[in-house]
Formats: C-alpha cells, structure tokens, sequence
C-alpha cells in the first residue's frame, strides 16, 4: 500500500491519476499483468502513447516494469507495483489538538458471545469460539478482535487542563460484521457509546473476506474474514457524525466532560439491533488500513495557559 501522509509528497501521483488513459491502464493491471502490446491494443493506441504512460505511472511508483523472454522474443511486462493508495489530508499540524493511538487489543472491558476469537500478527490466541481467552494477557497484542454480539470498550486518555474544553472527539478504525467464515452481505449495527451514553450506530454491510486483507500474514486461512471498512466517528457541539453524515443529535455538551473526567468509548453489537451481525476490529497489521484505534481530541483554550497546572 502506497500511504501519502503529506500532500505535496504525493504531488507526482495526483498528476499521474489526473489522466482517463492512465486510470484506464490501472484497471487493465487490476488483477493480473499485461504487456506494452496488449495494453495498446485492448485502448487502440499506438504503442509509442501507451510506452509514454506507462512510463509516468511508473516514475510514481504506481507500476512496475519486467521484461520477459518468450518464443516470440523478448516482451515489456506491467504489473502493479501497490494495489491500495491511501492519502491522509491532515498534512498540516493543528494546534489545540492531541492524537492517541490505543492497540485494540488494550481494552479495558468487554462482554463477548461466539462466534469470537483475537489473532496477533503470528498466531491465535488460545482457541477460537472461546471467550475466557479474552481475559489473556497477550490479548495486548491482539492484530483482529471478533466477536458476533457484546462488546469491547476502551479507555480515552484525557490530557486536558483547568483553562481547556472539549470541542470535539474523533475515532477511528477499521471494522466490519462478524459472520461463520466470512459473507459479504451479513449486516451488522455496530453502536458507539461515550461514557455509557449512545452517539449512533453505523450498519456495516458484511464481513469481507473474497480478497485477502492486504496487511495480512500469509499464515491467515483464506476462508476467514480478511478486511474491514475505515470508518471515522465524530461528536462535537452540532452532534454525531460518521464519516460526515449525522448518526444523531447527541452533543460533546450532552456527555459533560470536563479536564477530570474519565472517557470511555464503547463499541457493541446487541439487543434491540434490528442487524445483529457481529462485530471485528482490525489492528494496524491485519486487514487494510495500517492503524489501530485512533483518537483525535480537539478543544479550545480559555484564558492564559498555566504552566503550573
């Protein structure tokens, strides 16, 4: 996965994508490789233009090049050099803002029901179906959490001080549903709670698994799940919202925080759910996203900081 966590790093990218005939060759190279004649003849282009745009999504790092002998001689062979892209476009620091990041498998409650089991990057954690295993302490290490109805909930750090507020909470991580092997159409109303109090739910539409996650060992059987979706959660004074779009009307106001208190953040699957389909989290070396339970907290200052505090 090629990961742009600054803009302008990414600049020779974005100008190679900003092409119809490039995006083209990418779809070509999607699942298998193609050579310089095939590429041409299935866009009808001359040789001389495809050779042009191969070699600017090669310069990018979007493709790479093999030559290979055959009966016919030798051929020019394209492949995909990555076959995700992510670009975060929080290039830029921002002030009044601090960013946690909290191993999934560092929970500090949790009630689970089979089918459920945790994997570290090398191995499963006791059996699978087994409960009493989440109580293990190498759960800490914990790659994939996966349960079909409970839940797991963490603890925040608050590193606010006296003269700072809560503006706004942000979470996110990558999830899916919880089904047998894995069905790509089992939804599944995952909740989220803050200090017990609930901000929404987002429906996940499956738990995926016809393509291998692209962070995971080669041991991982491929009948299991293999990926999440990356979903980003947000409560601030206007309410709750995933991905942008509101999820309910509950405030940061309503849940009364102040620089004392404890903050909880629970993720359930249960009753009155009308999709009751599990629940998995993905840690930064499972499935497609590199990164595990990540907390943004944003708030504002009021008056002089003191540094005594």
């Amino acid at each position: 996965m090629i990961y742009i966590k600054d803009l302008m790093s990414g600049l020779d990218i974005f100008k190679a994508l900003g092409s119809e005939i490039r995006i083209q060759i990418l779809e070509l190279l999607a699942y298998q490789g193609q050579s310089m004649n095939d590429i041409a003849n299935k866009l009808h282009l001359s040789n001389g233009t495809i050779t042009m745009h191969i070699r600017k999504l090669e310069e990018c790092g979007l493709v790479e090049i093999n030559t290979v002998s055959g009966k016919h001689g030798t051929r020019k062979m394209c492949y995909l050099n990555k076959e995700k892209l992510m670009v975060d476009l929080r290039s830029r620091e921002q002030k009044n803002v601090y960013e946690v990041e909290i191993r999934i498998g560092h929970y500090s409650n949790y009630q689970v029901v089979p089918t459920c089991g945790l994997v570290t990057r090398d191995s499963i954690i006791g059996d699978f179906d087994d409960p009493r295993y989440f109580a293990d302490p190498g759960r800490l290490e914990s790659e994939m959490i996966w349960m079909a109805e409970g839940f797991l909930e963490y603890r925040i750090p608050n590193y606010l001080k006296a003269n700072q507020s809560f503006k706004e909470i942000q979470f996110s991580a990558e999830l899916g549903s919880e089904a047998p092997c894995f069905c790509e159409e089992y939804p599944s109303d995952i909740w989220f709670h803050i200090n017990g109090i609930p901000i929404g739910y987002w429906t996940s539409p499956g738990d995926f698994g016809e393509v291998p996650g692209v962070l995971n060992p080669d041991w991982w059987p491929p009948h299991l799940n293999q990926y999440g979706m990356l979903k980003l959660i947000r409560i601030n004074q206007h309410g709750s919202f995933i991905d942008g779009c509101r999820i309910s009307e509950v405030t940061i106001d309503d849940i009364g925080l102040n620089y004392k208190s404890d903050i909880t953040l629970r993720l359930s699957v249960s009753d009155p759910s009308e999709n009751k389909g599990g629940l998995t989290i993905f840690g930064k070396r499972f499935g497609n996203f590199s990164q595990d339970l990540l907390v943004r907290v944003l708030y504002d200052v009021h008056g002089e900081e003191n540094s005594s505090d």
